[in-house]
């Protein structure tokens, strides 16, 4: 009876036991990823009892595969990729060709081809945007440099992976797979520059015709006033816009659906468009990760142990050891190279897909798909603790290892003002403390008003900008006692803190107060508990954004009246 109406019973078994099993995962703290994976491997044919249709399983993932990369468009920040591209870029090429080489040696050694082991190396080697981003939120990680260094490192790697879904089909030939007659006898150098061709055609009208386009169909829509089409419209520009691309110029819908979420994210409706499309977002999201877990085959668990240890292996301790080493190496501290490890110790998504392209081209084996499945569901389990163990490990090695001690605070020209600073900036002046979007407007008013400040920032290169631009300027966390007296926190008459990581927030008030007891700080937050938490640790002044907000919309509305708030 069930299989009367495959699409509805496909849909209704996949989301139900993705919700159950979802809870499920989520009561013991592991990422709920896993439990719509699981999900897909009870309803999947190589486990007894219902088996959902996968040809139907397939098109719908096809469809989560294009609103996932929409929303993963959406949340691209060329901005924020260029502020860490020093590191982000050079970081994450190499650790994604460690990481290849690795993979694919191991998979060289199962006797497999060199195609084979190509996708297979790549497909260890890039790490899941979506299980990064709610392990940051869920650390309120997203706006501190560790966090927007993974961040770019990860969208980087999605670019490279993106790349690499392009040019394998053109490639699949000489790989030793079969590119489905996409080459029909051309050459490879034809093909390659037929494929790079329709790709920057492809590029070339979204981010030129598209940027045009696409904003002025989002506001006519928006001026009608209605929810409901301004949320089809959303929905309707990512899938088309996919399909389209897949159609016109031959790329996948991944890439499609990607680029038309980044031009989208240029319209000043980019915040209403991520925020009505979620919903369906997050429901086609969970039908791919659950269609992605009928592939999963659980016998390799038994069959191949030792392959999956492997696997896991590399995910988990050879990423992270490599990435480890490139952040130390580009002179960031011992911290930030742990949690960018750390954040990168998974597979996932881009995983998903490049496996299954590396099927259908019969480059890869479908065992590499069961055990990539496998590294996946097992790293995207253990990546909670693997957070977890960051601060306890840092500690631990801290106390053992005087070596740990000198790379968590490195010999940093950057962490030190210059012996050539003027004066005004040692004593009475203004410390801020984060350079942001509102670190940035203090920063300007200070200056207009000629009030000498010194800026405490995390992030190397924009430290490296504000000196070129003759703003004294230390790198490294206010929270560590050194970099506060690096900025001559023991003189200064004020302490700002423009950033809102409240437990980095604590630690800086604490040493503030140690170094100067009669420091006046003031800090910014956007929650009601942090400000009362803050108030309580008797800061002089909190700013919550939500009440500030308010009073300025308040004085202008009463401004209008003739009365003062």
């Amino acid at each position: 009876m069930l299989h009367d109406f495959p699409l509805i019973s496909t849909i209704a078994s996949a989301l139900g036991l993705a919700l159950i099993l979802g809870i499920m995962v989520d009561r013991i703290k592991i990422p709920i990823l896993v439990g719509y994976l699981l999900a897909g491997i009870l309803i999947g044919p190589h486990t007894p009892g219902f088996t959902a249709n996968m040809p139907i399983a397939a098109e719908l993932a096809e469809m989560g595969v294009m609103l996932l990369m929409f929303g993963v468009g959406l949340h691209f920040s060329l901005t924020d990729l260029i502020s860490v591209r020093k590191i982000a870029l050079p970081g994450a090429l190499l650790q994604i060709a460690v990481a290849t080489v690795l993979g694919g040696l191991i998979a060289w050694s199962w006797g497999w081809g060199l195609g084979g082991s190509l996708v297979f190396g790549l497909s260890l080697s890039v790490a899941s945007t979506v299980v990064l981003l709610r392990a940051l939120e869920a650390r309120n990680g997203l706006d501190t440099i560790n966090g927007r260094i993974a961040i770019g490192w990860l969208v980087v790697e999605d670019l490279a992976m993106i790349l690499a879904l392009v040019l394998l089909p053109p490639l699949a030939d000489w790989l030793g797979g079969t590119s489905g007659g996409f080459s029909n006898g051309r050459p490879l150098w034809l093909d390659l520059g037929i494929t790079l061709s329709k790709l920057a055609a492809f590029l070339t009208v979204m981010l030129v015709a598209g940027r045009k386009v696409l904003p002025k169909v989002f506001w006519y829509v928006a001026r009608t006033g209605s929810r409901e089409l301004f949320t089809l419209c959303v929905v309707a520009a990512a899938v088309s816009i996919a399909f389209g691309a897949a159609q016109l110029f031959g790329v996948s819908f991944a890439l499609g659906a990607f680029f038309a979420g980044m031009v989208m994210r240029e319209s000043e409706f980019s915040q209403r468009a991520a925020e009505e499309s979620l919903p369906l977002r997050e429901a086609f999201a969970v039908l791919f990760f659950v269609s992605v877990g009928m592939l999963f085959d659980p016998m390799v668990l038994i069959d191949k142990p030792l392959q999956v240890l492997a696997v896991v292996a590399i995910i988990i301790l050879g990423k992270s050891l490599a990435a480890t080493a490139l952040v130390l190496a580009f002179r960031y501290p011992l911290n930030t190279a742990l949690a960018v490890s750390a954040g990168l110790a998974q597979i996932g998504e881009f995983s998903f897909v490049l496996a299954g392209l590396g099927v259908s081209l019969h480059l890869l084996p479908p065992e590499g798909q069961s055990l990539i499945l496998a590294g996946a569901i097992i790293s995207i389990s253990l990546n909670p603790l693997v957070f977890k163990a960051i601060d306890p490990l840092l500690e631990w090695v801290r106390a053992r290892s005087a070596l740990a001690r000198k790379l968590d605070h490195r010999l940093d020209p950057l962490a030190e003002l210059p012996l050539s600073t003027d004066e005004k900036y040692l004593a009475g002046q203004v410390v801020l403390v984060g350079y942001g979007r509102v670190g940035q407007r203090i920063a300007q008013s200070l200056i207009d008003q000629t009030i000498p400040f010194v800026v405490a920032e995390q992030n190397r290169e924009l430290v490296e900008r504000l000196r070129a631009q003759g703003i004294a300027a230390v790198s490294g966390n206010a929270a560590d006692p050194a970099v506060l007296i690096q900025a001559h926190i023991a003189q200064a008459s004020m302490l700002v803190i423009a950033t809102f990581d409240i437990f980095n927030v604590q630690q800086m008030i604490r040493c503030a107060r140690k170094l100067n007891s009669g420091i006046e700080i003031v800090v910014r937050t956007n929650s009601p508990d942090e400000a009362d938490l803050l108030i309580s640790d008797k800061t002089e002044t909190v700013f919550l954004g939500e009440d500030e907000l308010a009073k300025s919309m308040t004085g202008h509305v009463l401004g209008r009246y003739g009365k003062v708030l």
